[in-house]
């Protein structure tokens, strides 16, 4: 199988990447975890109706990915950045709701950012995000750089495993029990 720096992966988006993820994990009975497609309205399509040209969003999304891992509830948005500073303007107040909410419920909500420029993957926790989120919203920065993102949270991709999140899962709920 290619690994994360092969040629055969140059193109390959981080969400093709994901689902491919998804799909091991799901083949492994480790979680099940979907794509959520964004709801869309067709406006015009090209002359052989193959291909939709103009379209708008019927509603807000929630975040890309939703599922369970072994009975929690997860969500997470991925995000890609080519630069070491993350614009919160890449992410809505009805997605951090969202993943507020779920993380009330007992789940767990993070953010894959893939930082192009450096060929990185990292997991955001939801509670390192919602400090990047209030500190915004109490007129600070409106980003976070990437040496602000907790150590030990890259996601190194091993086994045939592209995008690892459940690494990343595990080290989150880790350090939940320890509070």
């Amino acid at each position: 199988m290619a690994t994360w720096n092969s040629r055969g992966l140059r193109g390959s988006t981080l969400e093709d990447l994901i689902n491919r993820t998804n799909e091991l994990y799901r083949q492994h009975g480790l979680c099940l975890v979907q794509k959520i497609p964004t709801p869309i309205t067709p406006i015009k399509m090209n002359e052989d109706h193959t291909q939709i040209t103009l379209a708008y969003f019927d509603q807000k999304s929630t975040v890309d990915y939703i599922g369970a891992v072994q009975g929690i509830p997860v969500c997470f948005d991925a995000k890609e950045c080519s630069v070491d500073t993350f614009a919160l303007a890449n992410i809505h107040e009805h997605q951090i709701k969202f993943m507020e909410d779920l993380e009330k419920q007992g789940g767990v909500s993070f953010i894959v950012i893939h930082y192009t420029h450096l060929d990185r993957l990292c997991y955001l926790r939801f509670v390192k995000l919602k400090k990047f989120w209030d500190r915004m919203n109490e007129g600070g920065r409106k980003s976070f750089r990437l040496e602000e993102l907790e150590e030990g949270f890259d996601l190194v991709p091993h086994n045939g495993i592209f995008v690892p999140y459940l690494d990343g899962i595990k080290k989150d709920l880790t350090l939940r029990d320890q509070i």
